[in-house]
């Protein structure tokens, strides 16, 4: 026999600041765009890292990161979301105020897990990801999501880097 997981553990919700802010990177990963609420997440900041075109977010008194909740996410996508942040970042649950309602909702992120890491900086900027780095970031996810589906496949990291590295080649004479 088999049990199911309670309605209420079925499902979750999971607060998005980087490159997930992007419907065509969720669907790449998802196969499908969830709703989603505009929101805040307070006391954290995010920012960028030197050698990266994706943020990360750590706590930080008296700042705000403003991103969005992906709503109902089941079991199988948030293994698919933990595989994509891979060890680089921790799930931890935080609180968040929905932008229309004001409404604190508790929910899921993904922590950046070195917290004196010496390549994060600055703030990272949504609107600059979009135009500089968008169209390469979704070609990565979607060679990450087929591998996943095979019997080896290489983490996000891997991915990541390999992906980097053969755009590197080809824009070198």
């Amino acid at each position: 026999m088999t049990l199911m997981a309670s309605p209420h553990h079925s499902v979750c919700n999971v607060f998005v600041y980087g490159s997930l802010l992007a419907d065509d990177i969720v669907r790449a990963l998802l196969k499908r765009v969830p709703p989603s609420n505009p929101a805040i997440l307070h006391n954290y900041h995010r920012f960028s890292i030197k050698g990266r075109v994706y943020p990360a977010i750590l706590p930080v008194e008296n700042e705000r990161v403003n991103g969005k909740v992906l709503f109902n996410i089941t079991v199988p996508e948030l293994n698919i979301l933990d595989a994509f942040e891979d060890d680089e970042y921790e799930r931890t649950t935080v609180d968040v105020s929905l932008m229309d309602s004001s409404k604190t909702l508790q929910v899921e992120t993904y922590v950046w897990v070195n917290k004196r890491d010496p390549d994060l900086f600055g703030e990272w900027d949504f609107e600059e990801w979009k135009v500089l780095h968008k169209g390469d970031f979704l070609k990565m996810t979607m060679g990450f999501s087929e591998e996943m589906e095979l019997p080896e496949s290489k983490t996000r990291v891997a991915t990541y880097e390999s992906f980097y590295a053969q755009e590197e080649k080809k824009s070198k004479p």
